[in-house]
């Protein structure tokens, strides 16, 4: 079972180049997402009387581009597969043209658990009756995401390839904790962007993202990035160490998908 929704790019979620921010298209993917799973009657408020909610784990974009204030975009949608305690959600993105016909420009693969709200444990409920006729089954062919390794301290003092290199401290404000009681995603990605933006956002790219570990109000978290003619690469730490997000942006010829 497929969904569409469209919606107009408002002016507020625009940068200063007057295209759609990537944080917010991620956003919007993942307001989608949510809005037909409540459709579906698997969305969290089916799923909070069990005291369980959904969470995004990795979400995999290929854009031809970002689209720009005022322009109309309509996003497709449908679960690809749910297996091994994650749900597969694919969405494709078209922008409508004149002849009445939509340009394809972009796509996406993202990977859902459900958590326990109390153990903040993922567990599996996707023999529950709810989910019943929820897959679609349709695979959308994305290439795979290419293997991140770990940024190391001594990766920011000697990187030969790389045009930038750094760290940058955030701490968890209250305006960055969702409805989960934890750092909202697409808040990973606004730090990441903020420490470095996106080379050319006229420009096909890629984003893979990997959300390992939840950050709460008041902690700490280090972005660290490799910046290089092609890619940026970003790992996020917390005050131990600990990896809580890994990302890349790649620029691409042509979408995969």
């Amino acid at each position: 079972m497929k969904f569409r929704h469209s919606f107009i790019v408002p002016y507020q979620d625009v940068d200063a180049s007057r295209r759609l921010r990537l944080y917010t298209m991620e956003n919007y993917l993942l307001n989608i997402a949510g809005k037909v799973a409540d459709e579906m009657g698997i969305g969290i408020p089916s799923l909070l009387p069990m005291n369980y909610t959904w969470i995004i784990t990795h979400l995999n974009m290929e854009m031809l581009y970002l689209p720009m204030h005022n322009e109309e975009l309509i996003v497709e949608t449908w679960i690809e597969r749910n297996a091994h305690m994650l749900s597969i959600r694919d969405f494709r993105i078209y922008k409508p043209q004149h002849d009445g016909s939509e340009q394809l420009i972009g796509c996406a693969k993202s990977v859902w658990a459900v958590l326990d709200l109390s153990s903040r444990e993922i567990v599996n409920i996707f023999d529950h009756p709810m989910f019943d006729g929820a897959v679609d089954g349709e695979v959308l062919n994305m290439t795979r995401a290419p293997k991140m390794r770990p940024i190391m301290l001594d990766d920011l003092e000697d990187d030969s390839n790389a045009l930038r290199v750094g760290e940058v401290l955030h701490e968890i404000q209250y305006s960055d904790v969702d409805y989960n009681r934890h750092c909202n995603s697409c808040k990973y990605l606004e730090w990441m962007l903020n420490a470095v933006q996106l080379a050319d956002n006229q420009r096909p790219f890629r984003l893979d993202i990997n959300y390992v570990k939840e950050l709460y109000q008041g902690e700490q978290m280090y972005t660290r990035f490799v910046k290089t003619a092609q890619s940026t690469q970003y790992q996020q730490v917390d005050e131990n160490g600990t990896t809580c997000c890994s990302a890349k942006i790649t620029q691409i010829d042509k979408l995969t998908c």
